[in-house]
C-alpha cells in the first residue's frame, strides 16, 4: 500500500516513514510546500493530511487532486506519531496499538 502524507513536522519525516513501513506501506512525506504538488502526488492508496501543520492552500490543492484521482483522504488534526498509527490502523483494518508498534 502506498501512502502520501502532507503536512506534519519536518523533524519527524523519517519517523513517519518508519511507522508506515511498520504497517507494510510505502510513504512519501511532504512536510512543507515545495513546488507543484500535482506532479509529485502520484496515485497513492491513501492521502493523509495533517491539517494543523499545513497551509489551507496546500490542503485545497491536495484535496482537489485526490478527488480527481479517487484517492481516499484522511484528515488528521494533529501530526503526532500516535495519530498516524491510529489512521493507518483504521484504514488497514488493524486494531490500533500505538505504543506497541512504535
Amino acid at each position: 500500500m502506498s501512502i502520501v502524507i502532507i503536512g506534519g513536522n519536518e523533524r519527524m519525516v523519517y519517523q513517519y516513514e518508519d511507522i508506515c513501513r511498520g504497517y507494510g506501506c510505502r510513504a512519501k512525506v511532504f512536510a512543507k510546500e515545495n513546488g507543484a504538488l500535482k506532479k509529485k502526488l502520484g496515485c497513492p492508496d491513501l492521502l493523509i493530511l495533517f491539517t494543523s501543520t499545513v497551509s489551507h492552500k496546500m490542503v485545497v490543492s491536495a484535496s482537489q487532486e485526490a478527488k480527481k484521482k479517487n484517492i481516499p483522504i484522511a484528515h488528521v488534526h494533529t501530526s503526532s506519531a500516535s495519530a498516524l498509527h491510529n489512521v493507518l490502523a483504521k484504514h488497514l483494518g488493524i486494531k490500533a496499538q500505538a505504543e506497541g508498534m512504535a
